[in-house]
């Protein structure tokens, strides 16, 4: 068997929530070129449609739920809907997330807070409960990959809403408690902490900040931003038998931003 075979993902099915866009959207096309199938999960139709048709184009089948998973109750529904109608499931991404304040802390009003916390961490727990526990239930072992940040390792200079960085910290934690709790299942969970990619909200954010994004960009040792589809290849590796062996991990692609 040639060392290429094990990350092939034929006969898989991945759940990934905020797929349709961004990060999300290479890390599903990526793994439907892998041969996995595919079920979508985003908030707008025309956007899971596009890239439902891109994963069709590449000969997977893929199922689209529309549903905003930073609402408790819409992630609950959309994993569900998953499990009974699109099931087994053998690899879950949970990468929806995102910042979307620009608040100090002693101004932050507290349903602020919790919109954030939902968005990034409450529907990481949720989703690993019920696609991951399912898993678990399943006996087969699976793959549970958790997007993460360097913002869950690092403060951000610059910017307000710190309630980013204190839900990717707990990402990061939440993944390593589940690796051990599951590990004796094989069911794997390991952390993506992508540090500046130029994503559609980043560009967004460059256009209204520049000094701060420029400033980004002169601590990044390699010199520039990732590109989406740099997250591609290590999404296939972690939800392949490639990574058979690695539960808990927390991996860091930066450009080496954290080094210094």
């Amino acid at each position: 068997m040639s060392v290429l075979d094990r990350f092939r993902l034929d006969g898989k099915r991945l759940f990934i929530t905020g797929g349709s866009r961004g990060l999300g959207r290479e890390m599903a096309l990526a793994i439907a070129d892998a041969g996995a199938d595919v079920v979508l999960v985003g908030r707008e139709t025309d956007s899971l449609e596009a890239t439902g048709k891109e994963i069709r184009e590449r000969g997977r089948h893929v199922d689209l739920i529309q549903a905003d998973v930073g609402v408790p109750a819409e992630a609950e529904r959309a994993c569900q809907m998953a499990l009974q109608q699109h099931g087994p499931l053998d690899i879950l991404i949970n990468n929806v997330g995102g910042r979307r304040i620009d608040v100090p802390t002693a101004d932050l009003p507290l349903e602020q807070w919790q919109q954030i916390i939902d968005l990034n961490l409450t529907s990481t727990f949720l989703c690993t409960k019920l696609i991951g526990g399912a898993m678990v239930a399943r006996g087969q072992g699976g793959r549970v990959i958790n997007i993460a940040s360097i913002s869950g390792m690092v403060a951000n200079r610059g910017i307000g809403g710190r309630s980013y960085e204190t839900s990717k910290a707990a990402v990061i934690q939440f993944t390593r408690t589940v690796a051990v709790d599951w590990a004796p299942q094989r069911v794997t969970a390991n952390a993506i902490c992508p540090g500046g990619f130029m994503t559609a909200p980043n560009v967004r954010w460059a256009e209204q900040n520049p000094s701060i994004i420029e400033a980004f960009k002169t601590q990044i040792p390699m010199g520039d931003f990732g590109q989406p589809e740099d997250l591609g290849p290590l999404a296939v590796y972690l939800a392949s038998d490639a990574s058979r062996y690695m539960t808990g991990a927390t991996l860091v692609i930066d450009g080496g931003y954290t080094l210094w």
